[in-house]
């Protein structure tokens, strides 16, 4: 199969180090890669599937931050919340051809945290979630709209 090699989606000018985190070997004749968005509702989608509760896609672009989206949701246990880390690198790696960088608390289940890059996903349990607060402590970024996507469908 002929690959061409792909630089991602180019620089926005606002993170040198983001534009040059994504390279990747694309297939000649494939879809072109998600945009970070699409990548974040996506995954987003995929937890959903699975079942997770309270899930939310936070838009870190306006602070500048190491990544584009962070998408926190909770499963009601640890064994929930590892079935939806499984679902989402299942889903991605299945549709997209993505697996996270990096991912960490697989072992524990009580905060999954899978790095895709452009999106960070987060699956923690309810006590986590509640310990950690990542929603306050991102409080002042946008928060991306998935309810009417979900009743649209």
């Amino acid at each position: 199969m002929s690959v061409s090699r792909s630089s991602g989606w180019g620089s926005t000018g606002t993170s040198d180090l983001r534009a040059s985190r994504v390279h990747f070997l694309q297939p000649i004749g494939s879809d072109p890669p998600l945009s970070p968005l699409a990548q974040a509702r996506r995954i987003a989608a995929l937890a959903g599937e699975k079942l997770a509760k309270d899930v939310v896609v936070l838009d870190l672009r306006p602070v500048g931050a190491y990544t584009d989206f962070f998408i926190i949701c909770t499963g009601q246990n640890p064994r929930q919340t590892k079935a939806i880390f499984d679902a989402v690198y299942a889903g991605m790696k299945r549709e997209d051809g993505l697996v996270p960088r990096s991912s960490d608390g697989v072992r524990e289940s009580t905060w999954v945290v899978a790095d895709y890059l452009d999106s960070v996903l987060h699956v923690f349990t309810p006590e986590a979630r509640a310990f950690y607060r990542l929603e306050e402590l991102w409080g002042d970024v946008p928060v991306i709209e998935l309810e009417a996507e979900a009743a649209a469908s």
